[in-house]
């Protein structure tokens, strides 16, 4: 199990990335949760087998079809063990 902490830039809040992420990330089974950050970029945490998450990450890089991402940074962290994936407010 690998953990990434992800921050995406670009035009990432008010387009639907943060629910979309969470639809993508239960459909491959990935753990973790997103959030919107007050500088206008999305922050989330991509939990689980090595190959889900790097699928994950590369849907972070495009996201939803009215996104326009300009950025993508990966953080290598300790997996926690979460389950699900939230959206968090």
């Amino acid at each position: 199990m690998i953990r990434k902490r992800v921050l995406v830039s670009g035009r990432v809040q008010g387009v639907f990335f943060r629910e979309t992420c969470r639809q993508v990330a239960q459909r491959r089974g990935v753990a973790g949760w997103v959030r919107n950050l007050p500088d206008g970029r999305v922050e989330a945490v991509f939990e689980g087998g090595e190959e889900p998450v790097a699928a994950l990450l590369a849907w972070a890089g495009e996201g939803p079809p009215d996104a326009h991402v300009s950025g993508v940074e990966a953080h290598d962290e300790p997996a926690e063990g979460l389950s699900g994936f939230n959206v968090v407010r």
